[in-house]
C-alpha cells in the first residue's frame, strides 16, 4: 500500500484527530505498522487502489519525511509548553541570563556556542537554530526548568535508568566517533579543541588512567566528562572513549535528548578538528 496515495486522500490538515501529529505520520503508520486506516475520520476512500513502494529508496525517503514533521510538531509543542514558562523565574536554575527588559528570552551557552533562546525562535550564534533536534534539545533542557545541580558525582549511562537500549547509541555516535578522532593525534589535540567549547581540566583521580580527558559544559548545567585511552598495538586494543554524566543529569534532560547532545558533543569536536591549522 502507498503512503503517499493514503496522504493524497486526507485533508492533509494535520488535525490529529487520527492520534498521530501530521498526516504524513499517519500514512505512514497505516502502510509501516498496520494502523487502521479509519482512525481519520476524514479519508476517502472511495475507489481507492493500493500499489506497493517501488524501492527501498521510497521507504528510506518516507522514513526521513516522517521523522522530519515528528520532529517539527514536537518542536512546536515544545514551544507551547515553554511559552508558559517565566523566564525570569527559571534563569539562574538553568545557568542562564536574563533580561528584564528582553523578559522572552534567556542567553546561554551550548558547546562553545552563543544561544538566545525565545519562546517561538533559537537563535545559535546569531542564527537561526535550522536543525529541529537542536530545538528539541533546547526546549527540552529549559523546560525542565532546572533541578539538582552537578556535583562532580560523574557516572556512565549504564547507571541511568532505563538507558539499556541508548547505550549501543551513544557508543556509535559518540565514544567511537571520538577515538577515531584523536587515535593516533597529540594529546593537546583534545586541550586545544577543549578551549573552544568551553572545556577544562577534570579530577586528575577519576582521568588518571585516561591519555586524555576533558570535561565540557554541552549546557550550562550539562557537564560532560570525556576520557580517551590511545590505543596500543603491541596488545591489539583499539582506541577508547568513554563519557561520563552528572549523576543528576536526569533533572535537566531525558535519556533521548541526552543521547543526543553527547552526539553533538562529538560532531562538534570533528568539525572543530576539520579547521584546525595543519
Amino acid at each position: 500500500m502507498n503512503p503517499m496515495e493514503i496522504l493524497h486522500r486526507t485533508p492533509k490538515t494535520n488535525c490529529g484527530e487520527c492520534g498521530h501529529p501530521t498526516c504524513l505520520a499517519f500514512a505512514a503508520a497505516v502502510t509501516r505498522a498496520g494502523a487502521d486506516i479509519n482512525l481519520c475520520p476524514y479519508i476517502d476512500l472511495q475507489g481507492m487502489a493500493v500499489t506497493p513502494l517501488s524501492s527501498k529508496k521510497d521507504l528510506d525517503h518516507l522514513d526521513e519525511q516522517v521523522s522530519g514533521e515528528q520532529d517539527w510538531a514536537l518542536v512546536k509543542y515544545l514551544q507551547e509548553k515553554v511559552s508558559k514558562i517565566d523566564f525570569g523565574s527559571i534563569a539562574s536554575s538553568v545557568g542562564a541570563s536574563w533580561n528584564e527588559h528582553d523578559h522572552d528570552v534567556l542567553s546561554l551557552r551550548y558547546l562553545g556556542q552563543e544561544v538566545k533562546l525565545g519562546k517561538y525562535e533559537i537563535l545559535l550564534s546569531n542564527d537561526k537554530a535550522v536543525d529541529p533536534r537542536d530545538q528539541i534539545l533546547l526546549y527540552n533542557y529549559v523546560h525542565s526548568c532546572g533541578g539538582r545541580k552537578p556535583d562532580g558525582t560523574w557516572i556512565g549511562l549504564e547507571s541511568l535508568p532505563n538507558s539499556i537500549s541508548k547505550i549501543r547509541t551513544l557508543a556509535t555516535y559518540c565514544e567511537k566517533k571520538i577515538a577515531k578522532l584523536l587515535s593516533g593525534k597529540p594529546a593537546q589535540l583534545l586541550t586545544d579543541l577543549g578551549v573552544q567549547i568551553d572545556g577544562y581540566e577534570g579530577p586528575p583521580e577519576l582521568g588518571s588512567t585516561a591519555d586524555a580527558s576533558l570535561i565540557v559544559p554541552v549546557l550550562p548545567m550539562l557537564p560532560q566528562y570525556l576520557l580517551f585511552w590511545e590505543e596500543d598495538t603491541e596488545l591489539g586494543i583499539e582506541a577508547k572513549a568513554k563519557v561520563l554524566f552528572d549523576h543528576n543529569v536526569l533533572d535537566f534532560l531525558d535519556l533521548e535528548s541526552l543521547v543526543f547532545s553527547a552526539e553533538r558533543f562529538a560532531e562538534r569536536l570533528v568539525q572543530l578538528e576539520k579547521n584546525e591549522p595543519q
